[in-house]
């Protein structure tokens, strides 16, 4: 009897040893490290599909081997245009770290950016971030729209301010904008999203979907519940949400906030058709 205990404890101890083992695993290298690409067709079958690639919350603090892999898939993917959908650096003076992934990323490929809070927080240079992706065929939209044209299609993309630190305005990005083309919305805080459908009742702008960020997905969830999701997310956490005039999209993003750890909520990149 005393040895079925010995062996017992022994086998409860191997096997918590090995359940933290995995969840260490799991949250400081699976979760963060290998990234989950998803693929989204909302094209209804349309010629001459736009296909975009959307990155969030990436926090930039150096250039390591999994940046390299998702340039490499974008590069592979070709897609017509990426989207940022902010906070893609959170220090000051990080400008050098966020060419050294641009660079990485085919030249021909257009960059349509965003800011998120973090960019707000860290005091970046608008000017300076602006000229980055400029450098590398790249556009910041700050409550402002442009029309993407591809063969015989045109959409607009529009791109509002953060809703935390910045000045979000959904009306003033939509001025002189032709409501007769799909539009897509670049959103880094879904919470937004309400005000923008809300509007949406009156403009009745075709908003094929939103994109936002900011969530992380949670960032450490159990059972599919967040500990914590940060102020601007609203109800929201990740995927796909149904709103009275628009469809949005949560991305889970790439980066890591506060503690550098992942728990269920796998950093994702997501490809779009429309």
């Amino acid at each position: 009897m005393h040895i079925k205990r010995r062996v017992f404890i022994k086998h409860l101890f191997l096997g918590l040893l090995g359940l933290t083992g995995l969840i260490y695993l799991d949250s400081f290298w699976i979760e963060k490290y290998i990234i989950d690409w998803n693929t989204h067709d909302l094209s209804d079958a349309t010629k001459n599909k736009i296909k975009i690639i959307q990155l969030s919350d990436l926090h930039l603090k150096e250039i390591v081997y999994f940046h390299k892999t998702i340039a490499e898939k974008i590069n592979k993917e070709k897609p017509d245009f990426i989207v940022f959908t902010g906070d893609t650096i959170s220090r000051r003076n990080t400008y050098h770290i966020l060419e050294q992934l641009l660079d990485l990323m085919d030249p021909n490929i257009l960059k349509i950016a965003i800011l998120g809070n973090k960019e707000y927080d860290a005091r970046v240079d608008i000017a300076t971030f602006k000229s980055t992706f400029k450098k590398y065929n790249g556009m910041v939209l700050i409550n402002e729209h442009y029309v993407f044209k591809k063969a015989k299609r045109a959409i607009n993309v529009i791109g509002v301010d953060d809703l935390l630190r910045g000045d979000a305005d959904f009306k003033k990005s939509i001025q002189q904008l032709d409501k007769t083309l799909e539009t897509i919305v670049l959103n880094h805080c879904p919470a937004y999203t309400d005000i923008i459908d809300a509007l949406n009742t009156k403009e009745k702008l075709p908003i094929k979907f939103v994109l936002s960020g900011h969530t992380h997905g949670g960032q450490i969830t159990f059972f599919g519940i967040p500990l914590y999701t940060p102020g601007g997310s609203g109800d929201y956490i990740k995927g796909w949400y149904t709103k009275l005039t628009t469809k949005m999209y949560v991305s889970k993003g790439i980066g890591t906030t506060v503690l550098p750890i992942r728990f269920f909520a796998r950093a994702e990149a997501s490809i779009f058709y429309i």
